[in-house]
């Protein structure tokens, strides 16, 4: 069963947290036989190891981390890679991968572009 975690920064104010929850919901929608989460690098809860733990004991048997970074700073540089280190140590039999961040992928800025131009409705 395929497992995946929407992984986000993180914010104490609680509609931030609609956009990354409507991604979960479509990828359930996308998928119903996927276990899917959400979780924060910091300021909102569950945490990355929590959401990971979750899905495991959903019975996960691989899963996906997919970065809500636009920008590729310290977090989605350094910080993801150690947290998905520990986690590959914590959980060695689950394939625990990385997806490209959502600002690395060509596809999202394409459909951002095509968007900036459409007209108003």
């Amino acid at each position: 069963m395929l497992g995946v975690v929407v992984f986000a920064h993180g914010s104490r104010d609680p509609l931030w947290r609609q956009p990354v929850e409507a991604v979960a919901t479509a990828i359930s929608a996308a998928d119903p036989g996927a276990v899917v989460r959400c979780a924060y690098l910091e300021l909102s809860e569950p945490d990355l190891t929590t959401a990971v733990r979750e899905l495991v004991e959903a019975g996960a048997t691989r899963v996906r981390v997919l970065p809500l970074f636009f920008g590729m700073g310290k977090h989605a540089r350094e910080d993801l890679p150690l947290l998905l280190d520990e986690l590959r140590v914590a959980y060695p039999a689950t394939p625990i991968d990385k997806l490209p961040a959502a600002g690395e992928d060509s596809r999202l800025t394409e459909l951002l572009a095509r968007i900036a131009l459409e007209p108003l409705r």
